[in-house]
């Protein structure tokens, strides 16, 4: 099964969130199950970086007259063969991926990605002579015009191509203003109600969602959210109309780097049976970062962006009961100007209660799930969330809103559960500051009973969380797409 998987970022090389996880952990695992995936990317720095043996595959004009060359070669970090768009006045600059210095969008932010679905379409059509794809895997807006350029290309590949187009998360959309549609090559007919077009402005997202032959999406429960007015951000009429043709497929962890018996990036091994380097992880991480080194104080975890959508308003509402109850708390990411300077101001007024570090550092989030107790992902929407998974792995029990896949992968404890075998976790269901406060009660009165603790633990660590599963999923999907085409 040959498998062309385009994103626009993919760990470890390139990395602003979940999207990136995926894409590094997917076509291992793919290829662990027979598959033969080859990814397409985006020359980002650290990409060309990466890539070794490298040959010239042909200089791509893009339909608004760009010339690009694309590179094949082998990604070492990877060990992956890849397609890499070599335009560095496109992808070499000193800001993100996607804005500048100044967190703004690159004002040619539709060039940059219709550029990668071009070129997705281009070598599902023949573009290099050695190696044509059946499944062309587009992530998320930033590769969603992938599909289009294959509905409208007037061509017939040699063999059958199917597309799959996966949301990751359908309130990042790509949305443009109309005067750039020319500039993408569609015909005027792809800027319509049934195409592109979107409150009268061009959605990347909705040409995933609505020319690819199969829509997956990261989880089960989202799958269905996302067709609710609540949670479908305008989208939810499409997404309903190809119910039929779409799929919510968990994602998993990568134990290859996810992994507490053999992390190199925490300062002392565990695992479900031998747990007591947890101990000394967390000792270690309160000595660094100046909190109260108290090995019984329950230590609570947070890494996220610093957005509303992540619920970090309830966390920072909640910092009092939290305190008085003698938990700590550490804090770990960017965002929200209002947040990072909130949960700046509550670690000034409780230096040995709160450690807040503004940014995002792969190697500190490793610590911070190896030292901490609780995993806290209060998001308002979560279409899948990694966080609860890497907690339960590192024994640091997710506490959750019961949302997307954080409902689809942790249960609330009660007796019951206990005796079941069945939770791993704290769950609260309305999205208020008191639901969420009682979680956190729960939490700490299960702490307080080091048996039923340990029991709960050692459960969440020995869950099956690794990629198989989904890859399989993935796998039987792609085959009967292709049994269609044939």
């Amino acid at each position: 099964m040959k498998v062309l998987q385009v994103s626009a970022e993919i760990y470890p090389l390139l990395k602003t969130g979940g999207l990136a996880d995926v894409a590094g952990a997917l076509p291992a695992a793919l290829n662990a199950r027979g598959g033969e995936v080859r990814v397409l990317l985006p020359g980002f720095a650290a990409v060309l970086a990466d890539l070794r043996d490298v040959r010239t595959l042909s200089e791509l004009v893009a339909p608004w007259g760009e010339r690009a060359p694309v590179r094949c070669g082998w990604l070492a970090s990877l060990n992956l063969t890849a397609y890499v768009i070599d335009a560095p006045h496109l992808y070499c600059r000193s800001g993100g991926p996607y804005e500048n210095d100044q967190r703004q969008p690159y004002a040619d932010n539709h060039l940059r990605f219709a550029l990668l679905g071009f070129a997705a379409a281009q070598l599902a059509l023949g573009l290099d002579g050695q190696w044509q794809p059946e499944i062309v895997h587009s992530h998320d807006w930033h590769a969603a015009l992938a599909p289009a350029y294959l509905a409208f290309s007037g061509q017939r590949p040699a063999a059958p191509v199917a597309s799959v187009y996966t949301v990751h998360n359908l309130a990042y959309q790509g949305v443009f203003a109309p005067e750039l549609f020319p500039d993408l090559g569609l015909p005027g007919s792809a800027f319509s109600i049934d195409g592109l077009e979107f409150h009268g402005q061009v959605s990347f997202m909705k040409a995933g969602l609505f020319y690819a032959d199969h829509v997956t999406t990261v989880s089960p429960t989202y799958a269905l959210e996302i067709q609710t007015q609540a949670q479908g951000c305008g989208l939810d009429g499409l997404l309903r109309a190809r119910a039929g043709l779409l799929t919510g497929i968990l994602n998993g962890v990568d134990e290859s780097v996810w992994n507490p018996q053999v992390d190199p990036l925490i300062p002392c091994h565990f695992d479900a049976e031998r747990i007591g380097g947890k101990a000394q992880c967390k000792a270690a991480l309160q000595k660094e970062l100046g909190l109260s080194l108290q090995g019984d104080a329950p230590l609570f975890g947070v890494v996220s962006r610093l957005t509303e959508q992540k619920g970090l308003q309830l966390v920072l509402a909640a910092l009092p009961a939290l305190f008085a109850r003698g938990a700590q708390l550490v804090v770990l990411g960017n965002g929200e100007k209002w947040l990072e300077d909130a949960f700046r101001e509550a670690a000034s007024a409780h230096p040995q209660q709160l450690a807040v570090r503004i940014g995002y550092d792969e190697h500190f989030a490793h610590r911070i799930f190896a030292a901490t107790d609780v995993t806290l992902v209060p998001s308002r929407f979560e279409p899948c969330g990694l966080t609860q998974m890497y907690g339960l792995k590192y024994g640091s029990l997710p506490l959750v809103h019961s949302v997307g896949g954080l409902a689809d992968t942790v249960l609330e404890h009660d007796r019951e559960d206990l005796a079941d075998r069945l939770a791993n976790g704290f769950v609260f269901h309305e999205f208020t500051v008191d639901a969420f406060e009682r979680a956190l009660c729960r939490s700490l009165a299960l702490y307080a009973r080091s048996t039923d603790w340990n029991q709960i633990r050692e459960r969440a660590m020995r869950q099956k969380l690794d990629w198989d599963r989904a890859a399989g999923e993935y796998l039987a999907l792609y085959q009967r797409l292709l049994a269609k085409s044939v």
